[in-house]
């Protein structure tokens, strides 16, 4: 496992299909890209997580996202870009054929534009988005320094993305687009 304050290090671990650990708007998270399966198993085995809960897309922007997405109607879009660049996740509809390990078994996906610098400037450079879920294994507090991540995953991670987190205390708020129901509170 490497630790790392550098950007070009993470992107490296990401195009190599590896693990990395970088911080978001109030917690470490775990990301590896998305179009890549083993990379995608691997990390739900490391956080012991069951496939069909799915995982959240974080992207620069809603265009990195229209590979996984339906086309979404004015409304819906209005309603989701009027929320950010508040830390808000979104269960938007899901293209079909997006595999099940990343939308678990739903006919929805989790998607936030992120404006936390290092998570925005990673998505920018990839040019696509990235798996985003938090540092912690199942039912355990998400991981808000490098002990913790240590802790739950020792040597497993590719690498650490050792940079500030934003200022929040909570992870996302995850609300349904199309029914506007707060399904994790902020």
């Amino acid at each position: 496992m490497q630790v790392t304050q550098t950007l070009h290090t993470a992107l490296e671990t990401i195009r190599r299909g590896g693990i990395l650990a970088y911080p978001t708007e109030a917690v470490f998270g775990l990301g590896c890209d998305p179009a890549n399966t083993h990379a995608v198993q691997r990390l739900l085995a490391l956080k012991q997580r069951p496939a069909d809960k799915g995982l959240i897309l974080i992207a620069a922007d809603l265009a990195q996202l229209s590979d996984y997405l339906q086309p979404l109607n004015n409304e819906l879009r209005e309603r989701v870009q009027a929320t950010w660049p508040e830390p808000i996740t979104w269960l938007l509809p899901v293209k079909p054929e997006v595999s099940p390990l990343i939308r678990g078994y739903h006919d929805s996906l989790a998607v936030r534009v992120s404006t936390h610098p290092v998570c925005h400037e990673l998505c920018t450079q990839l040019g696509h988005p990235l798996i985003s879920s938090s540092a912690n294994l199942a039912e355990q507090a998400p991981a808000r320094d490098l002990i913790s991540l240590q802790t739950y995953f020792g040597q497993q991670l590719d690498c650490i993305l050792d940079l500030p987190l934003g200022g929040r205390d909570k992870p996302s708020e995850i609300r349904d687009a199309r029914t506007g129901e707060i399904i994790r509170p902020a």
